[in-house]
């Protein structure tokens, strides 16, 4: 998800670039490991600030680049530490707090914590519900987007399916989250045997990924090829979906490595496909 800028109230009336630039350039370019040591930079020379706003996003940065690298288990320690700390600096209701919380339950699905991370995302998308800023519409959809992929993986397809459709009806935008919303209705719908609807859904999901910039397609490297896949598979048309999930296979390990969720989702796949 896109980070805000920081409101805190000790950069108010700042118009110096962020100290952060970098590091989101280096994220956004798929360059995790240097977004990682570049955040973590930035979070080491500002550490003498008590509950300063942009040391506490820097190591925010670090925990997301943490989490795209694989290493899963180290992303969700590093969101329980910032927890209390962005409750002190930005406020419990506020953008930054909500993300990093949202942030922090996506990283507990990854780690197979999915009833966690079902509440809270439900939790997240009451609140960001109320608000009436602009990032309120975003944060809702990340959330329902957390909460889809969660009900999915407890089984509870008929449920991530009636969530997905009214987040996509509520979230107008063809944007980053329309995509993860559409794809997590096609996992929905691949759940529950219903494997035409799931590959005109992912085919959709395709299709408005194209029309994205890279640098909002590259955090979703491998889902769609993975929905089509998936549908393919229970369609009986196994080397179709061979093909595409050698892809996402491939992608992901490129972009993520060996031991993010989709990269491992993916080879489970193959496994699947190979073992007959």
């Amino acid at each position: 998800m896109k980070l805000f800028r920081s409101r805190g109230r000790r950069d108010v009336g700042q118009t110096a670039p962020s100290p952060l630039a970098q590091a989101m350039v280096l994220y956004r370019a798929g360059r995790h490991a240097e977004a990682e040591a570049e955040a973590r930079a930035v979070a080491a020379a500002r550490s003498r600030l008590p509950d300063d706003p942009q040391a506490a996003l820097a190591l925010s940065i670090a925990a997301l680049a943490t989490g795209a690298q694989g290493r899963h288990d180290e992303a969700v320690a590093a969101y329980d530490g910032l927890l209390p700390v962005f409750g002190r600096v930005f406020g419990a209701e506020h953008p930054q707090t909500l993300k990093l919380r949202s942030d922090r339950a996506q990283a507990l699905s990854a780690v197979a914590r999915h009833a966690e991370c079902e509440a809270e995302c439900a939790a997240v998308a009451r609140i960001a519900a109320r608000g009436t800023g602009p990032q309120a519409p975003l944060l809702a959809a990340a959330a329902r987007n957390g909460q889809i992929f969660a009900l999915n993986a407890r089984g509870r397809h008929a449920e991530a399916e009636t969530l997905a459709r009214e987040a996509l009806a509520a979230h107008r935008e063809q944007d980053r989250f329309a995509l993860v919303l559409r794809l997590g209705l096609a996992r929905s719908l691949s759940g529950q045997g219903r494997y035409e609807e799931a590959l005109a859904e992912a085919e959709r999901a395709d299709g408005l990924r194209r029309g994205l910039p890279e640098d909002q397609r590259r955090p979703e490297t491998g889902a769609v090829e993975l929905a089509v896949a998936t549908a393919l598979l229970g369609l009986d048309r196994a080397a179709e979906a061979r093909a595409l999930a050698v892809t996402a296979h491939d992608s992901c390990r490129t972009v993520f490595g060996p031991a993010h969720r989709r990269t491992v989702e993916a080879q489970g796949l193959l496994d699947r496909i190979d073992g007959g």
